[in-house]
């Protein structure tokens, strides 16, 4: 059994509490973890204050940092193995998830050095300067030193999208990984110290809702930024207010799946069935708002129902299994209830809506893929359940689908299926999501931002976007005028 320590100005460290992470398709004891103490958790921060002012890390230049994130990457490749066993067993994620998680995470490090190299963090604007008066410029400088926390959703590619802009802009950081799901991100550390990083830049920590109350409340935390619900980022928001920090919000989501009726049903049935049950529909961004033209509901209900019991529930290590277990206990009640408040409702269940069971998996927390078809009135519409549910509602008009689609408090991403992409492409313009997919769900680009609109979020990840959101502008000012009598500005005061 590993054991994930605290990570702090460099140096691996135990701690008087710890408990131990279990595996969630079989209860099966994966690591001993240790929890930060608030004296810990200080000691972490002042060593990111200490990193952020230190020579070595305020004179590295970009293209050194650069060569810093590529050796992560590199490093990272080296350890897919052990770091795919890993999520696999701390996050119950499948294999071939796991697998896709430990390449895209070594991926973003790799686009995120060529970004870095070709960013200017000094930029002369020739529309503001004019010869014999200023010249003007755009510096771009490190925000400071963060908080981060992530979810337990997708351990190993949330602490890349954290800690590697962190690296990109100059700052420092205390990132807290999920209580749930620890273990990755230790093996991450490792390899940070490997790869010349200067001590006390990242600094890693695990805990609960306790632990990142306290990290945020530090005076010294100048940007936080936070993965997971909308109803804690509510109070993370709430929290920064007080310190006036910087924030970066990437919430939740019900996010819309939209099906006209020209579309090519061998491909969007099977791009509906993954939009939702990608990771057991544990993904912020999952397509679990089915709209379908009813011109073409019928044939679209048989092909689904029938094509949904071709996906294997089963154990994660399983190369076969299509989805694996729910992070835990907690979760896996959340979704049930969920399902019988559906039911209590009226929605029609289509299939599934029960525990899977049977052989190894009644040793984890594992539901069967579940369709309703639902109106806008019932819960599920509306609510994010963050599990293998999906409602399905119909449409008479694109109008409606569109408007339907927009009828959330969240924003975060969709999609509409059609063989006419340039039609598809008007009504995913119509939509309030800060990603739609044309034809296509969950694949995500490194090299270009992910974020939500409404209350699915604040700010930008990945791309430009997500490097600037760690860097604050600042407007140098050059005079390019030098007599005296030529600067009546002075004058006002004389």
């Amino acid at each position: 059994m590993k054991e994930i320590k605290l990570f702090i100005n460099g140096n691996f460290k135990t701690s008087e509490q710890s408990f131990i992470s279990e595996n969630p398709a079989s209860g099966e004891p994966v690591a001993k973890v240790y929890l930060p103490s608030k004296q810990d958790i200080d000691e972490a921060v002042d060593a990111a204050e200490t990193a952020f002012y230190s020579t070595e890390w305020k004179n590295m230049d970009k293209m050194k940092r650069a060569e810093i994130l590529e050796k992560i990457s590199e490093k990272i490749k080296e350890r897919r193995n052990e770091l795919t066993e890993l999520e696999v067993s701390d996050s119950g994620s499948c294999l071939r998830k796991a697998k896709a998680d430990v390449h895209n995470a070594a991926s973003y490090f790799k686009v995120l050095a060529g970004q870095l190299r070709k960013f200017e963090f000094e930029l002369k604007d020739e529309g503001a300067s004019r010869a014999g008066f200023s010249q003007n410029y755009k510096v771009f400088e490190p925000v400071g030193v963060c908080a981060q926390i992530i979810p337990w959703n997708f351990p190993l590619v949330m602490a890349a999208w954290k800690i590697g802009p962190v690296i990109a802009a100059g700052c420092t950081t205390v990132i807290k990984t999920a209580q749930e799901t620890p273990v990755t991100a230790s093996i991450l550390a490792e390899i940070l110290s490997e790869c010349g990083l200067p001590k006390g830049v990242v600094n890693i920590i695990t805990g609960g809702a306790k632990e990142g109350e306290y990290l945020l409340k530090n005076p010294k935390i100048r940007k936080v930024a936070f993965t997971g619900s909308t109803s804690v980022g509510k109070k993370i928001m709430q929290s920064a207010g007080v310190n006036l920090q910087k924030i970066s919000l990437e919430l939740g989501g019900k996010s819309p799946n939209i099906v006209l009726s020209d579309a090519d049903l061998s491909i969007a049935v099977d791009g509906t069935l993954y939009a939702f049950l990608y990771h057991s529909g544990q993904a912020c961004d999952s397509g679990t708002r089915l709209l379908v033209d009813e011109k073409i509901y019928p044939a679209f209900k048989d092909a689904i129902v029938k094509r949904i019991k071709d996906v294997k529930v089963g154990l994660p290590q399983d190369p076969n299994t299509g989805y694996g277990p729910v992070v835990n206990k907690k979760q896996f009640d959340t979704i049930m209830n969920y399902i019988e408040i559906s039911k209590k409702e009226g929605a029609k269940l289509l299939y599934g809506g029960l525990r899977a069971t049977g052989g190894d998996l009644d040793k984890g927390h594992y539901i069967m893929p579940t369709l309703f078809e639902v109106t806008p009135d019932h819960t599920i519409f509306n609510e994010e359940i963050f599990g293998p549910v999906l409602a399905i509602t119909t449409f008479k008009t694109e109008e409606e689908a569109i408007k339907l689609a927009n009828k959330s408090i969240y924003g975060l991403a969709g999609a509409v299926w059609s063989k006419n992409p340039e039609h598809a492409k008007k009504i995913a313009r119509q939509l309030e999501t800060g990603t739609v997919w044309i034809n296509e769900y969950h694949l995500l680009n490194p090299g270009m931002p992910f974020g939500g609109y409404k209350q699915s979020g604040i700010g930008r990840e990945m791309g430009e976007e997500g490097l600037k959101s760690y860097l604050e502008v600042k407007h140098l000012w050059v005079s390019d005028c030098d007599e005296r009598s030529k600067k009546s500005w002075f004058d006002a005061i004389f």
